[in-house]
């Protein structure tokens, strides 16, 4: 039975992974939970199956063309620089301060986002296309750090980041799709230095987690933009407390 709870949920995360870009952070406490695994285990395992959500989901996102590479390819860049510093930290430091940080940032979007759902808004620095290009490589910088610290995939940060920053919300989906490859592998090879990955759940929820990525993307293409935006601000509310919670040690 403990397996099988752990399946239904790597199906439900490869769901809101493809749907919303989200969904990551709750692979991580079920592992530790239901699989027995240590809090590090847990977190360079689920990140290792990120590798295999994010090719998945970029490959489907792109196929409907919904993949913006003039927004995606310095997010990646920064993400990939410094992914394996944030799982050097993690190795190092205690992360505790820096989650709860992560969370607060998180939550703080989804709520803005789910107030302003029905305001539209162009993107910070539209007008400054190379501004805009350091700026969304500071992002990568930032989420990559932060996944290879914590586990928690790429898309848990870049998307409320990105929102709260007025990026079109299947625009930072699709981006957030190819993140997740580059911050996955970097704080992966970070954790294969530094950390510990059990093979055997990570094989078996990666085949559940990618066929709900297949399904998730299927659902996100199919419902309006306003709709979708309002889920994903209350994704991140859902998420960023889960956080809160796993870092304060109640999950």
């Amino acid at each position: 039975m403990t397996i099988a709870w752990l399946l239904v949920i790597s199906l439900v995360v490869g769901v809101l992974i493809g749907a919303v870009g989200i969904g990551g952070i709750l692979l991580i406490p079920a592992l530790n939970i239901l699989g027995g695994l240590t809090i590090q285990e847990a977190m360079a395992t689920a990140l290792f199956t990120f590798i295999f959500t994010g090719l998945i989901g970029a490959f489907s996102f792109q196929r409907h063309g919904s993949i913006n590479w003039s927004i995606t390819v310095p997010l990646c860049i920064g993400a990939a620089v410094f992914g394996f510093f944030g799982a050097w930290a993690n190795s190092k430091i205690d992360a505790q301060g820096l989650s709860l940080i992560l969370a607060s940032i998180i939550i703080f979007s989804g709520i803005y986002t789910v107030l302003t759902n029905k305001r539209t808004r162009s993107a910070i620095f539209k007008d400054w296309p190379r501004l805009q290009q350091v700026l969304l490589f500071g992002i990568g910088a930032v989420v990559g750090f932060g996944s290879g610290l914590t586990g928690v995939g790429g898309p848990a940060l870049s998307v409320p980041i990105m929102i709260l920053l007025g990026f079109p919300v299947l625009s930072t989906i699709g981006a957030s799709q190819v993140i997740q490859i580059l911050a996955a592998i970097s704080g992966t090879a970070g954790n294969l230095q530094y950390g510990s990955i059990n093979y055997k759940f990570m094989a078996i929820c990666t085949i559940f987690e990618v066929i709900g990525v297949v399904l998730g993307a299927r659902i996100v293409h199919a419902v309006d933009a306003q709709s979708l935006r309002g889920g994903v601000g209350l994704l991140c509310i859902l998420v960023g407390a889960g956080l809160m919670l796993r870092t304060l040690g109640f999950l």
